[in-house]
């Protein structure tokens, strides 16, 4: 079962991202510990590769980061280029074991975010 994001992302474009239950409850042990965070997606290698979590103000949005939609009251974002690739993708973010991002206010709880991702419509 996921939890649907709020239907209200940037520029007109329909949600694109939900979240299993086991990452809810790790985003809300986040939250919990950090106040108010949000997800971003870069797309590039090694760290970029997974949802990184950060506290609001620890990370400036670029110009052309696309916001995806929200989980809860947290905000998911994706770069232009990483947008591009999977425009045609609903992404839910889960939970594995392991370690997250060397940045990410996941990483030090043997739980990691992680996202799948189902195509769900061609333009």
């Amino acid at each position: 079962m996921t939890r649907q994001a709020s239907p209200e992302p940037a520029d007109g474009i329909a949600s694109l991202v939900r979240a299993t239950p086991a990452a809810i409850a790790l985003l809300d042990e986040i939250i919990a510990e950090h106040g108010p965070v949000l997800f971003h997606q870069s797309g590039g290698c090694c760290d970029g590769s997974s949802p990184m979590c950060y506290a609001r103000g620890d990370f400036i949005l670029g110009d052309r980061d696309v916001m995806l939609g929200t989980i809860g009251e947290t905000p998911f974002y994706i770069g232009a280029a990483q947008y591009e690739a999977w425009k045609h993708t609903m992404l839910t973010i889960d939970v594995v074991p392991g370690r997250g991002g060397m940045f990410s206010l996941d990483n030090g709880r043997e739980r990691r975010f992680l996202v799948r991702s189902d195509i769900c419509r061609i333009d």
